[in-house]
């Protein structure tokens, strides 16, 4: 059973079962109103957690169809679906996503220092409770590549132990604030002031994106052609961002193959064809299949002690976040679904961003949301460095 468990088709295989899974109870049953996004995770975090899959990918035991997905399907998706994204839209959402993901990114500083005190960080955590502290503010405004940037300055890894159940918990946590996420604009809808900029429109809670709505006509020309926009855009960005390094410049893949779809979508001809909404949403649930997957509660349980501070270390960091951004949102009057999106940008990074606002409908936070996940990428380092240092 180890070895099927393990085997890539296999895998891929229950993860797209669960996706059918979630648009079938989405399409046929009151949790419609839930959404397919969060019962992907949802789903998959319990099969992952019966052992049934795997729940991580690690150097000592690699699951290679998450490796895959992580770094082909995720921005291959991304890809695709902003060849849907009309620029003038975009516009519209921009100062203000701005304005309120840098409010999340003080609130995620100000929740690491704050969350280190309430768990008594020195006493739980040791000497690295300070770079601990910057790790997480690091993933929590950019994304992983900052958290570890920090953990190798300060040698975390050396401690297994303590880098081990890091990784574990910033993993749960992510997964739960995608959920909180999916649902905070529903939730908190009865408490939203309309927008100064709504235009008359009320403010709206973002309906979840239908099978109907994502429902396209193709024939195998297409999809192929919709297939070889994708790999072969993500091969140019990869190229490019290998060659601009080679030259001293480091500029991310994910704004490169960003700027590609973007030349690309105003495009007609590019534009009109069908199949990126379809295939960029399929791609879309696998990723999130597999932050559920890396929900790994029993990794949790066996840190004891140090594990269980460390996850409500992460949930208040996470808590704290979220209270400071919706709430300034609500005293400004900005969008609820642009708050969501902006806070997953944080958390969560780009895709997680992307996914958020296709789970919403909200087609014009697609791009803002992913440009907001690379700024993050871009500053995570420096503000997870500055929070070293002010934590005592």
């Amino acid at each position: 059973m180890s070895g099927l468990r393990t085997d890539p088709l296999f895998i891929l295989t229950v993860l797209s079962l669960l996706i059918v899974l979630s648009e079938r109870i989405c399409e046929r049953t009151p949790l419609r109103h839930v959404g397919s996004a969060l019962m992907v995770i949802v789903f998959t975090a319990i099969v992952a957690n019966l052992g049934i899959i795997p729940s991580s990918s690690t150097a000592d035991a690699p699951t290679p169809i998450y490796d895959i997905i992580f770094a082909y399907v995720a921005p291959i998706a991304i890809f695709w679906l902003l060849l849907q994204v009309n620029l003038r839209e975009v516009l519209k959402a921009g100062l203000p996503m701005i304005a309120i993901y840098l409010v999340g990114s003080l609130g995620t500083m100000i929740g690491v220092i704050v969350a280190m005190r309430v768990v008594n960080g020195a006493e739980h955590f040791g000497p690295l409770y300070r770079a601990l502290g910057g790790m997480f503010a690091g993933t929590y405004i950019g994304g992983s590549v900052n958290f570890n940037a920090i953990a190798l300055e300060y040698d975390v890894m050396r401690n297994g132990a303590l880098y081990g159940g890091s990784v574990a918990v910033d993993n749960v946590a992510t997964a739960l604030w995608m959920m909180a996420t999916i649902a905070a604009p529903r939730v908190l809808l009865p408490l939203w002031r309309r927008p100064r900029r709504a235009e008359g429109r009320a403010v709206r809670a973002g309906p979840i994106t239908s099978v109907a709505a994502e429902t396209e006509t193709l024939d195998p020309g297409r999809f192929a052609l919709m297939l070889a926009l994708g790999t072969g855009g993500l091969w140019i960005s990869n190229a490019i961002a290998a060659v601009l390094a080679g030259r001293g410049i480091s500029v991310p893949s994910i704004l490169i193959i960003t700027t590609l779809a973007l030349v690309l979508a105003q495009i007609p001809a590019v534009a009109a064809l069908p199949g990126a909404r379809l295939a960029g949403m399929y791609a879309v649930y696998l990723f999130l299949a597999v932050i559920g997957a890396f929900c790994d509660m029993r990794v949790m349980a066996g840190l004891g002690t140090v594990g269980m501070m460390l996850l409500a270390f992460a949930l208040l960091v996470v808590f704290v976040h979220g209270t400071i951004i919706f709430a300034t949102a609500w005293l400004f009057r900005i969008d609820l679904d642009g708050a969501a999106v902006a806070s997953q940008a944080n958390v969560g990074g780009s895709t997680s961003a992307l996914a958020l606002a296709k789970s919403l409908g909200r087609e014009d936070l697609i791009l803002p949301g992913i440009l907001l996940g690379a700024l993050g990428n871009a500053i995570g380092t420096f503000l997870g460095f500055v929070v070293i240092r002010m934590t005592r």
